[in-house]
């Protein structure tokens, strides 16, 4: 095919401007250095804005995930009172008995399965009362752990036959990283009157309104002299924390979050992290530290070793007469 005149300088053209001649240098398509540059800036300016904002929209999401889940667990604990003449199951924490002298009777309100084989007719495993109630043991970890006991579901539905495979044991204990009230006794922090979980889904007015909530406490047996929780401690703003780190699991739980300090359990106050805890009523709602009373396990022991360390629970969920 022949070109005229005219067409073979409008072809000549085409191919100098989209660089036809295999060089670039004269294009004026090709960016420069300075424009490359700029435009780099502008989106890593981008990324540092938006990144943040993700991080709090997955937290938020996270959050309500955490709440869903204990409206959840509410909801089943006030079913199974409603087919048990308004009581709530037993708390499986509660090991009194002769065969556990000289030791705790009372194990964190964290045990899902104790190891010990209670008197009685009371269940060792939290899923021998609610499983018909909990169909996805899922809601019973929190979101903001930094990981699952990939153990869960096999220990919830194993219920009073649970054994770990990772342990030699005839029969273990498995711990979540809620806290589990109902039916629980404690120690409260200055003496005083006893925490008393509720014990059905009426009000007498002698026990707490607190059903489940986050775990926060201070100086776990794999934490000592720390405050652990599910949720992530925010101590960018308190110089003399020493910082906040993954505190690892045995077989037996999952992951927490840990945040290492000297100054002891009284800078509860100034912790920056957010809670939460579901009512007997069926609420949920979000609370602080500097809003909770220290709670210590019930024991017999002489000895730290061992033991499950402090809770701090909402005050806001006590009777009155035994607030601070």
């Amino acid at each position: 095919m022949r070109l005229h005149t005219k067409e073979k300088s409008a072809f000549a053209q085409s191919c100098n401007l989209s660089g036809g001649n295999g060089s670039q240098g004269d294009s004026p398509l090709a960016f420069t250095l300075v424009e490359v540059i700029v435009v780099i800036s502008i989106i890593t300016l981008l990324m540092s804005i938006s990144l943040p904002v993700f991080t709090r929209v997955r937290q938020s999401a996270r959050w309500v995930i955490t709440m869903n889940n204990q409206r959840e667990i509410v909801a089943a604990v006030n079913e199974f009172a409603c087919n048990n003449d308004d009581s709530y199951p037993d708390s499986v924490a509660n090991i009194t008995g002769e065969f556990v002298k000289d030791v705790w009777n009372w194990l964190a309100p964290t045990v899902m399965t104790t190891c010990f084989q209670r008197a009685g007719q009371k269940y060792r495993s939290m899923s021998s009362y609610l499983s018909r109630y909990i169909d996805n043991p899922d809601i019973l970890f929190c979101p903001n752990a930094p990981t699952k006991n990939e153990r869960l579901q096999q220990a919830w539905e194993a219920g009073e036959n649970w054994g770990n495979p990772d342990t030699t044991h005839d029969v273990d204990q498995f711990l979540g990283v809620y806290c589990f009230y109902w039916n629980y006794l404690g120690e409260l922090d200055g003496g005083g009157p006893r925490f008393r979980g509720p014990r059905g889904s009426y009000d007498s007015g002698k026990e707490s309104s607190v059903l489940v909530s986050c775990y926060m406490g201070y100086n776990p047996y794999r934490s000592p002299d720390s405050f652990e929780s599910c949720e992530k401690f925010d101590d960018s703003k308190i110089s003399y924390f020493e910082g906040s780190e993954i505190s690892y699991s045995r077989e037996d739980s999952s992951d927490c979050w840990r945040l290492n300090t000297s100054h002891g359990a009284e800078d509860v106050s100034l912790i920056k992290i957010k809670l939460h805890a579901g009512f007997t009523d069926g609420h949920v709602e979000a609370y602080s530290p500097s809003e909770t009373v220290k709670m210590d396990v019930i024991d017999y022991t002489s000895t730290d070793a061992g033991r499950p360390g402090s809770f701090y629970i909402p005050e806001k969920s006590l009777p009155r007469r035994t607030y601070r």
